[in-house]
């Protein structure tokens, strides 16, 4: 897999690089800011980015809205935002794009290496992963103008495992209910939000997110 790192902190950026490539992947190229990650991708159309939210020079929102220029130029690069933070706004506007090849997680919700390299090679194969605090974060609504409220308790935990990416067999084994029951769950859901059901789980992720994020 070829991928370019933006990552403005030089110690984390080096480990990132060295790790992706004793993973065997190649890294084109690692950058420090958003405008280096927009120049760097035109030059190497990787298959995957990873960048941070907060860069120079102003520290706010330079990498998510590199990721999100990229993914408006070059849709068939994937996109993985690593990040202390949840922008929400522009998170939404990340998922709600054209929908695959996409994700979020959360840098000190990382617990293992194996994480971050599991999901670095679903949005490669065109699939999506998110932190469960980033898919948190974007459910969170009042609850007088929130259409989740019509869910059950249970729909809810599978509607946040179906926003975290999680198949169906997936969410069953999650649970610990039979995969009938998740399908019921996820045709209740799709019902209630007035979602028509679509293949494939990237797909019916970001349905619901866009949803959401409207």
């Amino acid at each position: 897999m070829r991928v370019i790192l933006a990552e403005d902190s030089t110690l984390l950026r080096e480990g990132l690089v060295r790790l992706l490539v004793e993973e065997g992947h190649e890294v084109v190229a690692s950058v420090g800011d958003g405008e280096a990650l927009l120049s760097t991708t035109a030059a190497h159309r990787p298959d995957v980015i990873v960048t941070d939210v907060r860069m120079p020079p102003t520290h706010t929102d330079e990498g998510l809205r590199a990721a999100l220029e990229i993914r408006k130029r070059w849709p068939e690069i994937g996109v993985l935002v690593l990040s202390q933070y949840v922008e929400k706004r522009y998170a939404a506007d990340l998922i709600t794009g054209d929908g695959e090849r996409v994700g979020y997680l959360l840098k000190d919700r990382v617990a293992q290496v194996g994480e971050f390299l599991d999901a670095l090679d679903r949005i490669a194969a065109g699939g999506a992963a998110f932190d469960p605090e980033v898919v948190r974060r974007l459910l969170a609504r009042t609850t007088h103008t929130d259409p989740l409220a019509k869910l059950t308790v249970r729909e809810r935990e599978v509607l946040e495992k179906m926003a975290q990416g999680h198949t169906n067999p997936g969410i069953a084994e999650s649970l610990f209910i039979s995969l009938s029951a998740v399908e019921k769950h996820v045709n209740a859901i799709f019902d209630k939000l007035g979602l028509a059901s679509t293949a494939g789980y990237s797909r019916r992720v970001l349905a619901i997110l866009r949803y959401l994020g409207s």
